[in-house]
C-alpha cells in the first residue's frame, strides 16, 4: 500500500493547483481529470514533475460507466468566460443552471461523453493508496456522492479540501451539506469555512 502526499479530483487544467503539486513534488500524487481538452492542458501544465498519475476519469457513488456533461473547448472560447472550461458534471441541468446575461450558455455548447467512474474506495483500491495527506475535491456537486462513500475507517486522510457550493443542487447548500460535515466531524475532522466556496476538514 502507498501513501500518497497529494490526490486532487477535479484537476481541471492543474493551474491552479501547481502550488500544492510544487509542495508535494517529493511525494506521489495523483490528479483526476475527465474532460479532454482539460486533460491536454493538464498533462502540458504538468510536464515537469514527472512522478504524477493522471487518471482520465470521473469519482462518484457507483463503479461503472456514466455520461458526463461539459462545455465544448470551442465554446469555452465564445462565451468568453475561462473558468466555463471547469463546469463540468453527471447533469446536464448544471451547466445550463450557469447560465446568465453575461454567460448565455444552451445545449450547443455542451458536449457528452461515456467515462468511466469508480467509487472512492475502488480508486483507493487501483492505486493501492492507504494513506493521502491533501485531499482536494472540485467536481460540480458530486462531491456529496464522493465524501459520503469514503471509508473513513480504512484510509487515513489527513486534510479535506472540497468546494461546497453546489451540494444540495446548483449554488445551493442545504441537508446534504449538513449531513457531510456532521459525517467529517463524527470522524474526527475540524471543518474551517476558507472561503464562500471552500471547506477545510483537518484531522484532529
Amino acid at each position: 500500500m502507498n501513501n500518497f502526499g497529494l490526490v486532487v479530483i477535479g484537476a481541471h487544467i492543474g493551474v491552479h493547483i501547481l502550488p500544492d503539486i510544487e509542495e508535494y513534488k517529493d511525494k506521489q500524487i495523483l490528479l483526476v481529470e475527465p474532460v479532454p481538452h482539460n486533460l491536454r492542458l493538464l498533462k502540458k501544465n504538468i510536464a515537469n514533475y514527472k512522478a504524477i498519475k493522471v487518471a482520465p476519469i470521473t469519482i462518484g457513488k457507483e463503479n461503472k460507466i456514466r455520461k458526463f456533461y461539459f462545455i465544448k473547448e470551442e465554446s469555452v472560447t465564445s462565451l468568453g468566460k475561462h473558468w466555463a472550461s471547469g463546469i463540468g458534471s453527471f447533469e446536464k441541468q448544471h451547466i445550463l443552471n450557469h447560465k446568465t446575461k453575461r454567460f448565455n450558455v444552451t445545449d450547443d455548447h455542451i458536449e457528452t461523453i461515456d467515462v468511466q467512474s469508480l467509487t472512492f474506495n475502488e480508486l483507493m483500491n487501483k492505486y493501492s493508496i492507504s494513506e493521502i495527506d491533501k485531499l482536494q475535491i472540485d467536481v460540480e456537486g458530486a462531491e456529496y456522492e464522493i465524501l459520503n462513500s469514503i471509508d473513513y475507517k480504512n484510509i487515513k486522510i489527513n486534510k479535506i479540501l472540497f468546494e461546497s457550493k453546489h451540494f444540495d443542487g446548483t449554488f445551493r447548500e442545504d441537508e446534504k451539506l449538513a449531513l457531510i460535515k456532521d459525517k467529517l466531524i463524527m470522524n474526527d475532522f475540524k471543518l474551517t469555512q476558507i472561503d464562500k466556496e471552500n471547506i477545510l476538514a483537518k484531522k484532529k
